[in-house]
């Protein structure tokens, strides 16, 4: 099992950054994937962005360009970087991870992000 817990929400103008902590915790060392996805209330979590255990990225269109992904192993931390916000990034940022152990996917509890214009 892994544990995971996001941090760095918060309130921002349109245009300025933020960056997302995502701190993983348990059998860390079975983590292939892991990501990072965002909810708007009433609508569906759309993926944002994946780091791979071998270091490659994935992004969504709506973040390319803007987000960068990374990943601290020493520390077990996922970092989601920000940058150019724009009023429709507002959403819940969850994170999560995929294990080679098993087959479910963990989730950390969201952290909300809100950009005003």
């Amino acid at each position: 099992q892994v544990q995971l817990v996001e941090s760095g929400g918060g309130l921002v103008q349109a245009g300025e950054s933020l960056t997302l902590s995502c701190a993983a915790s348990g059998s860390t060392y079975a983590i292939v994937a892991m990501g990072w996805y965002r909810q708007v209330l009433g609508e569906q979590r759309e993926f944002s962005a994946v780091v791979n255990s071998d270091g490659t990225t994935s992004y969504a269109d709506s973040v390319k360009g803007r987000f960068t992904i990374s990943r601290d192993h020493a520390e077990n931390t996922m970092y989601l970087q920000m940058d150019s916000l724009k009023p429709e990034d507002t959403a819940v940022y969850y994170c999560y991870a995929d294990l080679r152990i098993s087959s479910k996917r963990y989730w950390g509890q969201g952290t909300q992000v809100t950009v005003s214009s």
